[in-house]
């Protein structure tokens, strides 16, 4: 039986330094289900990129089935736009996959360009509930829930025998990602005499590596960048640490998260886009306000004197995030796929 050819646009830089995104982890999955997938773009260079997605999709789409478009709020936002468009003009069904977690405003500020690219795919499928309830509000009936997955079986679940203030931040070093807030995290916990250490994970997207690194000698903090690490690696690194922090202003479902919460470690995560539909504060983790490191500081101080409850809290997000594995959600794709 001849395989489903699919289309699928997005930016796939984990072999080009970047952490993985939604195109280096799904479309091998899909590809393992049976389908023949083309996946682009690798290029760097966001003009390349785009221009390389642009082709693929003059080139493939006719012979694809479906197109999958990754589709991101920033600046990337615009490679679905053009992508849908071309999928439009060739009379290819289309699907953006939506992930960038200010999607919310772009429904307000960018309505008529919007309307163009979702309201004509076949479906948009939004990994969260978060923005199921945007898109739902702005008018849009074609939507699926299918949330981020991953390989549970990957992620050995680790139950803390002590909580301590060693924290762990896995995310590019970019400004939306707010990482200066992780170094004024440790500060503060310091000033309070607090043994606090940090370990941050991650390429470098922006300036904010510096001002990361500047900050960190600033105020004779001693933080361990690790730069970009494989998958195993990040996993191993996890093990002698005790709390995750997530600092972002702007987020979805990110997968970093997910992946804390699946090996043990207690989550302290801004209350910002699709977090308090992944994180029930005080049950699957713990929320705070956007940049309030003080906040940060007393959630991390309140884990570490209350060590039941923190490791009650790692129990529960393990068993959160067992529905997001690959075996639970791969139906939903398939069916999907299929029709």
């Amino acid at each position: 039986m001849e395989k489903k050819k699919i289309l699928y646009i997005g930016n796939k830089l984990a072999q080009k330094g970047s952490n993985a995104t939604a195109i280096d982890l799904l479309g091998p999955r899909l590809q393992n289900e049976g389908f023949s997938v083309v996946a682009v773009s690798d290029k760097k260079n966001k003009i390349m990129r785009f221009i390389h997605m642009m082709a693929a999709v003059i080139t493939h789409a006719s012979a694809s089935k479906i197109v999958l478009i990754d589709t991101y709020s920033t600046l990337n936002f615009q490679y679905a736009v053009y992508a849908a468009l071309i999928c439009r003009m060739k009379k290819v069904p289309y699907i953006p996959i939506l992930h960038g977690g200010n999607l919310p405003n772009r429904l307000q500020q960018n309505k008529a360009q919007c309307k163009r690219l979702f309201g004509n795919a076949k479906v948009n499928v939004a990994p969260s509930h978060y923005l199921m309830e945007a898109f739902s509000a702005e008018g849009y009936t074609n939507l699926v829930h299918i949330p981020n997955t991953l390989e549970i079986s990957q992620y050995p679940f680790l139950l803390r025998k002590e909580i301590k203030p060693r924290l762990l931040w896995v995310r590019s070093f970019a400004e939306i990602y707010n990482p200066t807030l992780a170094i004024s995290v440790v500060k503060i916990l310091r000033d309070q005499g607090v043994d606090a250490s940090l370990t941050m994970v991650g390429p470098t997207n922006d300036a904010t590596f510096e001002t990361c690194k500047q900050i960190a000698a600033k105020y004779d903090i001693s933080v361990e960048f690790t730069g970009k690490l494989p998958k195993d690696e990040w996993i191993r690194h996890s093990e002698v640490h005790d709390i995750f922090i997530n600092t972002t202003n702007f987020d979805n479902t990110p997968v970093s998260v997910i992946e804390a919460m699946a090996l043990g470690l207690p989550v302290v995560s801004t209350n910002v886009g699709g977090l308090p539909y992944l994180i029930e504060s005080g049950k699957t983790g713990v929320l705070v306000p956007p940049n309030d490191a003080k906040a940060f500081a007393d959630a991390i101080t309140d884990l570490c004197k209350q060590e039941e409850k923190a490791r009650s809290i790692a129990k529960n997000a393990r068993q959160k995030v067992e529905q997001f594995d690959w075996q639970q959600v791969k139906q939903q794709w398939i069916s999907l796929l299929s029709q």
